[in-house]
């Protein structure tokens, strides 16, 4: 995302960076004539003077999300809103899913309002975007749940997604299935691979491959868990068993069996990833990997505290929580009689 700077305004106005600067600290010493052309250079350019980073506190944290209606996303903005009472700030909820979600009108209403730290939570940040708004704004701001490369200069709090995948596969695998199937979120997103290389590694340590035909990489939404849920146990040789990306998805693999006369677990076992609120209003109810979202979104608003209330001490904390199986009664032992009904 573009950005003037500076050296951009100077060059516009034909004067030198000291000289800007001069102007828009209100110093004198300046021509009249001066101070006109580097006005005028700033409002064409649309530069905004970053905010000082010992600017008071007025007690706002702003959370940007890029979506709001998954259970998932819900679970996480309430455990930020309790996060922020806990921690003495008021929490401004944005969604970067919107229509009319434009991220340079959204930081000037940030500016406006002085909040004091940012929780970035995006399935895409791009690292230019967020280098635009750490030159910005000058607040702490925290990744919680980061995808992509992890940023050594950037605070983030996550999950053991890798262990995480690797209990999922081991308990279907314990179960006795030797096919299973992942079906993941976004190629590109670092839980998925996380998630992923997980799956592979339990399929290592119990000597058996893996077949890349079982994999998916869908949107971690319902309706990519039912197509590729459907592709997949359309074939000759269907999995036994899915360990989805998230419950959406792993609610998606359930509309598909049913679609095709299966029952899950009797016919095929399932496995999610998150616990969300969904999970025990599925019949039956879905095993899954357990995310802490409560207490990852407190550890990211303690963050923003923490450098705020010491701004020399030491930022890029990587913080990871540890993930936890949820065995409920989606999955049972390969081979199970279906129960009569």
């Amino acid at each position: 995302m573009p950005r003037a700077t500076l050296a951009d305004v100077a060059a516009a106005a034909g004067v030198s960076v000291p000289t800007v600067s001069k102007v828009l600290s209100g110093k004198k010493h300046v021509s009249a004539a001066t101070r006109v052309k580097v006005l005028e250079a700033v409002r064409t350019s649309g530069y905004e003077a970053p905010r000082p980073p010992t600017a008071p506190r007025v007690g706002v944290v702003d959370l940007l999300i890029d979506g709001l209606g998954s259970p998932w996303a819900q679970v996480l903005i309430s455990g930020a809103e309790k996060a922020a009472a806990r921690w003495g700030f008021s929490l401004v909820v944005t969604s970067s899913a919107r229509s009319d979600f434009d991220l340079r009108r959204w930081i000037g209403m940030v500016r406006k309002r002085n909040t004091d730290g940012i929780v970035l939570v995006l399935s895409r940040a791009d690292q230019r975007e967020i280098a635009a708004l750490e030159e910005l704004l000058h607040v702490p701001l925290v990744l919680l749940d980061p995808v992509g490369q992890r940023d050594p200069r950037l605070s983030t709090v996550g999950a053991t997604n890798w262990l995480g995948g690797v209990m999922a596969t081991t308990h279907l695998l314990e179960l006795g299935h030797t096919r299973i199937a992942f079906i993941g979120g976004p190629l590109d997103t670092q839980c998925t691979l996380d998630r992923y290389e997980g799956y592979l590694a339990a399929h290592r340590t119990f000597g058996i491959d893996s077949d890349p035909a079982l994999t998916r990489y869908g949107d971690f939404l319902v309706g990519s868990g039912k197509s590729y849920g459907g592709e997949l146990l359309d074939r000759d040789d269907p999995p036994t068993a899915v360990f989805a990306g998230n419950d959406l998805q792993a609610a998606g693999v359930y509309q598909a069996a049913t679609e095709r006369g299966l029952r899950v677990p009797d016919d095929l076992s399932v496995v999610g990833f998150d616990d969300s609120l969904l999970c025990e209003t599925l019949s039956p109810p879905l095993t899954t990997v357990r995310q802490p979202l409560d207490d990852m979104a407190n550890e990211a608003v303690r963050l923003v505290y923490e450098e705020l209330t010491h701004p020399k001490g030491p930022s890029g904390t990587r913080i990871e929580l540890a993930t936890t199986l949820i065995v409920r009664r989606s999955t049972a032992p390969h081979g199970r009689k279906p129960a009569r009904t």
